[in-house]
C-alpha cells in the first residue's frame, strides 16, 4: 500500500513539474504571439527619437501599453516629467524591471544599410526603444503569469529617462522609488547574447561656464576678455592631466558653445565634461582635479567660471547568483536566426565596417558564461545596483560587430532584426522573474551577497549631489 502511495506521490510531483513547464512555454508562446504589437510599439519609439528628459511621447506610449494591461501608473515620479512606475499586485516579493526610452543627438538615420542622413536630430542608437518595450513586454507577460497561476507579489515597470548622461535613475534611487524593491532586472541592446557579470564605470559629469567681456576682436581687443581662452586653457590643462591619472580612468569633453563670430570677443563660452573610472571614489578625485584646470584657466585668462552638475553615476556592482539564472535562462531562449532578407542587410552593414559578411553565429548562439567583466561605459544602472540586487543581459539587436551609439545601431534597430533580439530579452526577462517568484531562497541569497560586495559600512551617496533633475540638459 506504502509503495502504491509513494508511486502517486511521484507521479503527481512529475504532472505538476510538466504543468510548470507547460506554464512557461504557455507564457513564452503569448509573448511570440504578441511579437508584432511590441515590434510596432519599439517602432513608434524609435520614430519619436526623443532625447533625455524630453522622452513626451515616448514615455506616454510605455504608461498607456502598461495601464491597458491593468497596471496602475504613478506619473512624474522623482520630480521628472517623463518618469513613471507602472505597477501591478501587491505584497512581496517585489521585482523591478528597468525601462529606458531615450535617444541619441546627431544620430538621425533610416532603417538602410547605408547612412542616410545625419544632423542635428535624434536617433536610437543605443537602442532604448527596444529596450523599454522589451521590459514592458517582460512585465506584462509576468503579470499574466501571476495572474493565471494565482501568485501573490507584485511586478514593477519603472520607466526610466535620461539614461544617455542624464542619470534619471540616479534621482529615482535618492528618492527611495527602489527602498522596497527585492530585485532589479535590466538588459540592453547589443550585438551578441550573453547574460555574464556586466562592468560599468563610474561617471561624473558637468557643463562649465565661462563669462568674459565682448570687445571688436581687431579695433580694441585690448578691451576683451575671452570666455573661449578660458574654455580652451581649460581643455589644454586638463589635456595634459591625462598623463597623471590612472590608466583606465576616462575624460571626454566637447565645447558646446564656443562663441558666435570670429570678429567678437566672446563674453561666453561652456565646454561639457564626463570623467569616468571603475571606481567612483578615483571619478570623484579626477572631477576635482578638472574643476581646479577650471578655475586655473579662468584665473589666467581674466575671466569668471561656474559649472553645473550634469550627471553622475555609480559603477555596476554584480550579483552573481542572479546572472547565473538570467544565463541559464538566455540559453533556454537561444538568440536569432536571420531570414534572407534580414541576411543581405547584416552583410551590407558588415561589408560598411570592414568585415566580408555578417557574423550570424554569434547573432544565433549564447555567449559563455563570466564572472568578471571589463567596463567601458556608464550606466544609472549601477546606483540602482548598489540599491538592490541587480541583474541583466544583452541580446543581438544589431548586427554582430557594430558598435553603440552609431548610425548602424540606429538602421538595425529599426528593422526586425532588431524585433527580435528585443523579443530574446523579453522572454528571458520573464523566466528569471518567474523562477524568483517560484524560488524565494535565490532573492534570499542574492540579498545576501549585494550586503556582502558592498561592505558593511556602505552608505549610498549619489555622485550628483542635491541638485534637482538636469531636465534641460538636451536643451
Amino acid at each position: 500500500m506504502r509503495k502504491i502511495e509513494l508511486l502517486i506521490s511521484l507521479l503527481l510531483l512529475c504532472l505538476s513539474s510538466v504543468k510548470a513547464q507547460q506554464t512557461k512555454n504557455d507564457v513564452l508562446t503569448e509573448l511570440d504571439n504578441k511579437s508584432e504589437l511590441y515590434g510596432n510599439v519599439a517602432q513608434t519609439i524609435w520614430g519619436f527619437a526623443e532625447m533625455g528628459y524630453l522622452e513626451e511621447k515616448s514615455s506616454a506610449l510605455l504608461q498607456k501599453t502598461m495601464s491597458d494591461e491593468g497596471f496602475s501608473i504613478k506619473k512624474g515620479v522623482a520630480g521628472i516629467p517623463t518618469a513613471f512606475i507602472a505597477e501591478y499586485g501587491s505584497g512581496s516579493p517585489i521585482i523591478a524591471i528597468l525601462g529606458e526610452y531615450d535617444a541619441l543627438p546627431g544620430l538621425s538615420q533610416k532603417a538602410v544599410p547605408e547612412k542616410s542622413s545625419a544632423g542635428e536630430a535624434a536617433g536610437h542608437g543605443c537602442g532604448h526603444h527596444l529596450f523599454g518595450t522589451a521590459s514592458a513586454a517582460a512585465a506584462i507577460a509576468v503579470k499574466d503569469w501571476m495572474k493565471a497561476s494565482n501568485v501573490k507579489g507584485t511586478i514593477r515597470f519603472y520607466g526610466c529617462p535620461a539614461e544617455e548622461g542624464g542619470s534619471g535613475k540616479v534621482y529615482m534611487v535618492r528618492d527611495g522609488l527602489f527602498n522596497d524593491v527585492d530585485i532589479a532586472l535590466h538588459w540592453h541592446p547589443g550585438a551578441e547574447n550573453k547574460a555574464s557579470a556586466g562592468a560599468a564605470l563610474a561617471n561624473k559629469s558637468a557643463k562649465f561656464r565661462f563669462y568674459g567681456i565682448s570687445a571688436h576682436a581687431a579695433a580694441s581687443p585690448e578691451k576683451g576678455r575671452s570666455a573661449l581662452d578660458g574654455v580652451e586653457s581649460m581643455n589644454a590643462m586638463v589635456n595634459m592631466m591625462r598623463e597623471h591619472i590612472p590608466e583606465k580612468a576616462r575624460i571626454h569633453y566637447v565645447i558646446t558653445d564656443g562663441g558666435k563670430a570670429p570678429n567678437v570677443v566672446p563674453d561666453f563660452a561652456e565646454v561639457y565634461y564626463y570623467a569616468r573610472h571603475d571606481k567612483r571614489d578615483v571619478v570623484l578625485e579626477i572631477f576635482d582635479r578638472i574643476v581646479k584646470a577650471a578655475e586655473g584657466a579662468a584665473l589666467g585668462t581674466g575671466t569668471t567660471m561656474d559649472y553645473e552638475l550634469i550627471g553622475g553615476t555609480h559603477e555596476l556592482l554584480p550579483n552573481l547568483t542572479l546572472q547565473k539564472l538570467m544565463h541559464d535562462n538566455l540559453t533556454k531562449v537561444e538568440g536569432i536566426t536571420y531570414t534572407a532578407e534580414e541576411i543581405v542587410f547584416a552583410d551590407k552593414i558588415a561589408q560598411g565596417m570592414g568585415y566580408d559578411k555578417a557574423d550570424l553565429e554569434t547573432a544565433k548562439n549564447i555567449q559563455p558564461y563570466q564572472t568578471e567583466a571589463q567596463a567601458f561605459g556608464s550606466t544609472d544602472v549601477g546606483d540602482v545596483s548598489f540599491t538592490v540586487p541587480t541583474a541583466g543581459m544583452s541580446s543581438a539587436t544589431w548586427v554582430p560587430g557594430t558598435p553603440a551609439h552609431s548610425w548602424q545601431a540606429v538602421a538595425a534597430g529599426g528593422t526586425s532584426i532588431g524585433k527580435k533580439g528585443m523579443m530574446v530579452a523579453a522572454k528571458t526577462l520573464t523566466l528569471t522573474a518567474i523562477d524568483l517568484y517560484t524560488n524565494k531562497e535565490l532573492i534570499t541569497q542574492a540579498k545576501n551577497e549585494l550586503s556582502e560586495r558592498r561592505g558593511a559600512d556602505f552608505i549610498y551617496i549619489p555622485l550628483l549631489g542635491d541638485r534637482s533633475p538636469a531636465l534641460d540638459y538636451r536643451q
